[in-house]
C-alpha cells in the first residue's frame, strides 16, 4: 500500500499557497488591573490542487496569533487523494465529538457543506462533494475532522489492486 505523503515544509512542494483564516477566538482573563485579552486563530493553507495544511495558535495580540497559525499551517500540509475533481470513495470521521461524512458528488454539484468543512475543503481545490457534519459544532475540531477524512482517503486504482482485483 502507497505511504500517506505528509510534508513537513510546505516549500518542499514548491507551489504557491493561499492562506485563509477560519476562526479567531477571544479568551479574557480577570486579573487585579481588568480584563486581559488573549486570541487563539485557525489558519488554512492550500493550492487547489490536492495539498492543504492546517494551523492553529495562540497570542496575545490578533495577528501574532495569525502569523504563528499560518507558519503551523505550512509545516503540516497534507497531500490527499482527488479524482478529477471530487473524492474517491465516500468517508465518515469522528474527530473528538466532531463526526464528518464526506461523499463524492458528480460534476456540477459544488461543495455542499458547512463553512469550516467547505474553507478546508476548498483550501484543497475539491470542487464536488457532499458534506454532512454530525456530531459538535467546535470550529477546531470540525476542521481537524475534515483534515483526518481527506487523509483516510485512498486511490481507487491502488486498493483494487492491493486487493488482487483487476
Amino acid at each position: 500500500m502507497a505511504e500517506r505523503k505528509r510534508y513537513s515544509h510546505a516549500d518542499d512542494i514548491g507551489t504557491e499557497f493561499e492562506e485563509k483564516v477560519v476562526y479567531i477566538n477571544r479568551c479574557s482573563k480577570v486579573v487585579k488591573g481588568g480584563r486581559k485579552f488573549s486570541f487563539s486563530a485557525l489558519v488554512l493553507v492550500g493550492d487547489g490542487e490536492g495539498h492543504v495544511g492546517l494551523g492553529f495558535a495562540k497570542a496575545n495580540e490578533v495577528s501574532d496569533a495569525i502569523r504563528k497559525g499560518t507558519e503551523a499551517a505550512r509545516k503540516n500540509v497534507l497531500t490527499f487523494e482527488m479524482e478529477d475533481s471530487t473524492i474517491p470513495h465516500e468517508v465518515m470521521v469522528d474527530w473528538d465529538g466532531a463526526k464528518i461524512l464526506l461523499k463524492p458528488a458528480p460534476q456540477g454539484t459544488g461543495v455542499v457543506a458547512g463553512s469550516k468543512v467547505r474553507s478546508v475543503l476548498e483550501m484543497g481545490g475539491l470542487k464536488n462533494v457532499v458534506a454532512k457534519s454530525l456530531g459538535s459544532n467546535n470550529p477546531l475540531n470540525q476542521a481537524r475532522a475534515t483534515f483526518k477524512a481527506l487523509e483516510k482517503l485512498r486511490n481507487r486504482k491502488e486498493s483494487l489492486a492491493s486487493r488482487g482485483i483487476a
